[in-house]
């Protein structure tokens, strides 16, 4: 199995159990009216078309992304909706970007580490220009203007959680170091499958081996 620190973010890891990590761009949408009355409820079709096509032509590289890999919940019932609370939310995918890699192969570059940090890089810089870029455009759908949020969800912001994590465990100790580096021990994982982590021929339930075999991908278990 190929190491974790020589795999570009725009790679698939095929770990086991027929199981793979897919690389994706993942951003949190907000749809506000720009008057804060409204009378029927948001087009959910027209808001995809629109925000597919802002994909397609108002990027530097086009961005062609599947209706299902837009996520729109919209508030059908505007009358118990505050003034200040959006008329839809969701999540935007964008799953193909193998476009960021270099065109020299990762496996043919002499210093495989230091490639993978500038893809690192460019894939980071990448995902904050395409939430710059859509945070604040204004959609006009049926004659009704909307206002859109985008966001990086906290969850996908490793540096930022890593940075918080710092900050919170230099906070309980009152800024000492017990001496070395502190990592969090735990990952909690919610709402997975059981059905991943089981050997089809033995059991339909979790296996305790296919599981450490699953994680040890990452990294030493302790």
């Amino acid at each position: 199995m190929r190491p974790l620190e020589t795999l570009p973010p725009t790679e698939t890891l095929e770990i086991e159990n027929g199981l793979s990590l897919v690389p994706r761009v993942k951003l949190n949408l907000t749809i506000h009216p720009s008057l804060p009355s409204v009378s029927k409820p948001i087009d959910e079709w027209q808001l995809k078309r629109a925000l597919i096509d802002f994909l397609k032509t108002s990027l530097s590289v086009s961005v062609t992304v599947p209706e299902e890999d837009l996520q729109i919940k919209r508030l059908k019932d505007l009358k118990k909706r505050k003034r200040d609370e959006p008329v839809a939310h969701g999540a935007l995918f964008i799953r193909d970007i193998r476009f960021l890699s270099s065109k020299k192969k990762i496996e043919e570059v002499d210093n495989e580490e230091e490639d993978v940090k500038e893809l690192e890089k460019k894939f980071l810089e990448w995902r904050s220009y395409v939430a710059e870029k859509m945070d604040g455009i204004e959609l006009n759908l049926e004659g009704v203007k909307y206002n859109l949020s985008v966001e990086i969800p906290a969850s996908d912001d490793f540096e930022r959680m890593r940075k918080d994590w710092e900050e919170s465990y230099a906070f309980r100790n009152r800024g000492y170091s017990r001496g070395g580096r502190q990592e969090p021990d735990t990952i909690v994982l919610r709402g997975v499958p059981s059905r991943w982590f089981a050997e089809p021929r033995v059991s339909s339930k979790p296996s305790m081996l296919v599981t450490h075999t699953i994680f040890s991908t990452f990294g030493k278990i302790r």
